[in-house]
């Protein structure tokens, strides 16, 4: 690659490295560290395996695991090709959150041998991100971890989003003077952050009857064909009056239209939206609806890009979210958890909404904190 690149010079021997944290300058500092005191600090967890977060990494310390199937909007790249974005992923754990976080790239697909692989690589971790696994797969092995192992498994594609997404949906409610509870909405998009997005807004205060969600054949709903796992869960929840048709029906009066496909969507389906409402596309680098056409059709706009108002970033929440959830030694990361880091990104920001500030800035400093609060306090409760 051309050296003048910057992104190239930029990932050039990559993006982390490892670093002690205790001084190696003597012989005793040798002797405490590694032989002979290391043996002491074995012994003792050995009889007391809980010590281990106490006097290893393990406290403080996150596996980000994937598989390559779903990376980015790049899709199936494979675990070499996915290793720069699990650093990048890294790196953000640690500069926001002060978690110290390893990327491991996993050279398989097979459900069975991705939960056999990180249950296995468990005990060195307190805590499992999974990244870029694509659905319907990401579901089982979510699950799966979640049910096997005594530390809290977390996957960023789906809660991320959806704690984002809810974070963002409650500030512009308030900016408009909306209830959440009143709100017609319609989700474009049934994969891993779709599924997410529409359970975390429903126990966000979302009326699950007012929900729409769509997939690229059209609306979901209990009469459709062919439905089976997360789809049909999200049909027997949803969609109350059983609407059918394609997602230009689906927006017709609709109040809110949450992107997360990576479709397009025309903009004379967006037209039939109800006046005033609030547009999230999404999908990135191209989101669903072009934001400055959403702009003609919404008082609120939001996308993944950080080169537009209001970027709907996993960064306001996953370092927060593990913080808190290593603090407090949780075991698991419940909706209630997911929803405090929701409520607590909305507030940060709750006194001072303008339609191009929903959500705060991806590197404003307040944010982790104020998540890692929330949700160690709702891991408590």
């Amino acid at each position: 690659m051309a050296s003048a690149d910057p992104v190239f010079e930029l990932h050039r021997g990559g993006k982390m490295a490892v670093a002690s944290t205790v001084p190696l300058t003597s012989r005793e500092d040798l002797s405490l560290a590694y032989t002979p005191g290391v043996a002491r600090v074995c012994e003792a967890i050995a009889e007391r395996p809980e010590l281990s977060v106490d006097y290893t990494w393990t406290g403080n310390a996150v596996a980000v695991v994937t598989d390559g199937s779903a990376v980015l909007g790049l899709g199936n790249i494979g675990p070499r090709a996915a290793m720069p974005v699990m650093e990048g992923k890294a790196i953000l754990f640690k500069q926001f959150g002060g978690v110290d976080a390893v990327p491991i790239c996993l050279d398989t697909q097979d459900v069975d041998e991705i939960v056999r692989v990180v249950t296995a690589l468990a005990p060195s971790f307190g805590g499992i991100n999974l990244e870029d696994i694509s659905a319907p797969r990401c579901f089982e092995v979510e699950r799966r971890l979640d049910e096997a192992l005594p530390i809290p498994v977390f996957h960023d594609d789906q809660h991320g989003t959806a704690i984002v997404t809810l974070a963002a949906l409650r500030n512009a409610a308030t900016l408009l003077g909306r209830e959440l509870g009143d709100l017609r909405v319609v989700i474009s998009g049934a994969g891993a952050a779709g599924v997410a997005v529409t359970r975390m807004l429903i126990a966000g205060g979302v009326r699950a009857e007012r929900v729409v969600v769509c997939d690229s054949k059209g609306i979901l709903h209990r009469g459709r064909a062919g439905l089976g796992g997360a789809k049909s869960e999200l049909a027997s929840m949803t969609n109350r009056t059983l609407l059918a048709g394609g997602i230009e029906n689906a927006l017709a009066g609709a109040d809110v239209l949450i992107g997360v496909s990576g479709g397009t969507i025309d903009e004379t389906a967006v037209a039939r939206m109800a006046p005033g409402g609030i547009v999230f596309a999404l999908a990135n680098p191209t989101p669903e609806v072009h934001p400055d056409v959403a702009a003609r059709y919404a008082a609120v706009v939001a996308t993944g890009r950080s080169d537009y108002p209001n970027q709907i970033n996993n960064v306001l929440a996953f370092p927060g979210v593990f913080r808190g959830a290593l603090a407090a030694r949780a075991r698991t990361i419940t909706d209630a958890m997911k929803v405090a880091a929701a409520d607590a990104i909305a507030g940060v920001v709750a006194s001072s909404l303008t339609p191009d500030a929903i959500v705060p800035s991806p590197l404003d400093p307040r944010v982790a904190p104020a998540v890692a609060e929330a949700v160690a306090a709702a891991a408590k409760n």
